[in-house]
């Protein structure tokens, strides 16, 4: 790789570390291609990147984008996006379906960088339309009691009759 190349990818990744909430280093030594492909289109999907990329030139990228604290080292897998929630449950449920292969090391995570503990507790949370439904399920909660005592009236009203 030429001083070239190497400014262009710390660039691209320095501007897409500045841009984003989320990154999670893991472990993927022992996958296959078609397994780190499965994952690209999985974090694609929720509009996240994946690369693997050298240690140094990643080190610095972060460093420019001021995401300090962590020394990646070894091999690495650098998943990062927008979306703390989805990209937690995206690579959380990779790293299930293959734990001998894969596994996360560290993530970025509000601001500073956590252990792989967080983002596995933060994957079990309820996503955005799950929440949602549990709002809505309380909102007509009410309503539902409401409808299913006059149902019950009705019929012992027609019983007696």
């Amino acid at each position: 790789m030429t001083k070239a190349q190497k400014a262009e990818v710390i660039d691209y990744l320095t501007s897409s570390f500045k841009e984003t909430e989320a990154i999670a280093v893991c472990d993927y030594k022992g996958l296959t291609v078609k397994q780190l492909e499965a994952l690209r289109d999985k974090v694609r999907q929720i509009g996240g990147k994946t690369q693997v990329v050298k240690n140094t030139l990643a080190n610095i990228a972060l460093k420019n984008a001021g995401k300090e604290g962590y020394d990646l080292s070894e091999t690495n897998v650098v998943v990062w996006g927008n979306d703390q929630l989805l990209l937690a449950k995206t690579v959380a449920k990779f790293a299930s379906e293959n734990k001998e292969l894969f596994s996360i090391r560290q993530a970025y995570l509000d601001g500073e960088f956590k252990d792989a503990n967080e983002l596995i507790t933060l994957s079990k949370l309820p996503g955005r339309e799950e929440l949602l439904g549990m709002l809505l399920s309380v909102w007509t909660a009410p309503l539902r009691g409401m409808v299913t005592g006059l149902d019950n009236l009705a019929k012992k009203q027609e019983q007696s009759a």
